[in-house]
C-alpha cells in the first residue's frame, strides 16, 4: 500500500511538471465520470483516483466540479475544428466537400466515445444550461455553409440548411450513442470494429447524399 502511494506521488510529480499534460489527463479522467454520472452525480474523488491525482490538484487547475465539468465541454468542438482545418476544402466540390466533412464527423464520434453520453446528460440534467460551452454552433453553422453553397451552386435540392444539417447530426451519432442498446438487437455485430465503422461510414454518407443531391447529380 504504502508502495503504491508513493508511485501516485512520485507520477502526479512528474505530470506537475507538465502542465498541459496534467490538465489533459484530468480533462480525459473526468469526461468519463461525467459520461457515467452526469455533471449532478459526479465525484471528483473517482476522477483523481482514476489517474493518481490527488483531489487538490484538480482544483488547483479547474477550480470547482462545475468549473471542471465547463472546461470538459469546451474541448468537443474546438477538437473538431481543428481537424477539419487540416482537410483543404477549398478545392473540392460540393458533394467531396460534405462526404469529407461527414467521414470528418464520424471519425470524431469514434475519438471520442464519451462525447454523446456527457451531452445526454447535459441535455436531461441540465436541460441545456451549459451546452452553448460546447462551441457546436460554429462547426454545425459551417455544414449550413456547405449545405447552402451546395444549394447555391445547384448541385443540392432547395432544402431547409438548418433542418437539414440536425439530420445530418442524428444519422452521424445515433449509431455511437446508442450502440450500447444496438448491441443488444444484434449481439454478434462487432459495433466498433474498424470495419463495422468504415461500412458505417459509407452507409451513412449514401444516405445523406442521396437525400440532399439533385436527381440530376444524385444520377450522375
Amino acid at each position: 500500500m504504502k508502495s503504491s502511494a508513493k508511485s501516485k506521488r512520485s507520477s502526479a510529480k512528474r505530470q506537475s511538471r507538465d502542465p498541459e499534460a496534467t490538465k489533459a489527463k484530468i480533462l480525459d479522467a473526468a469526461e468519463e465520470e461525467f459520461a457515467r454520472h452526469g455533471l449532478a452525480g459526479a465525484r471528483t474523488e473517482p476522477i483523481a483516483a482514476n489517474i493518481g491525482f490527488t483531489k487538490a490538484m484538480i482544483h488547483y487547475y479547474f477550480g470547482t466540479k462545475e468549473e471542471l465539468y465547463q472546461a470538459v465541454l469546451e474541448r468537443y468542438a474546438a477538437t473538431f475544428l481543428v481537424a477539419v482545418e487540416t482537410l483543404n476544402l477549398e478545392n473540392l466540390s460540393p458533394p467531396d466537400v460534405l462526404r469529407t466533412f461527414l467521414r470528418a464527423a464520424v471519425a470524431h464520434e469514434v475519438n471520442n466515445p464519451y462525447q454523446g453520453k456527457v451531452l445526454l446528460h447535459e441535455a436531461m440534467g441540465n436541460e441545456g444550461r451549459y451546452f452553448k460551452l460546447t462551441g457546436w454552433e460554429v462547426p454545425i453553422n459551417l455544414g449550413v455553409s456547405f449545405l447552402q453553397k451546395g444549394m447555391d451552386e445547384g448541385y443540392f435540392r432547395p432544402l431547409d440548411p438548418w433542418l437539414t444539417m440536425i439530420h445530418i447530426m442524428g444519422t452521424v451519432t445515433f449509431y455511437f450513442n446508442a450502440e450500447n442498446n444496438l448491441r443488444n438487437l444484434v449481439p454478434a455485430s462487432e459495433w466498433l470494429a474498424p470495419q463495422a465503422i468504415e461500412a458505417y461510414a459509407e452507409s451513412a454518407i449514401a444516405f445523406i447524399l442521396a437525400g440532399v443531391l439533385k436527381h440530376s447529380q444524385a444520377n450522375g
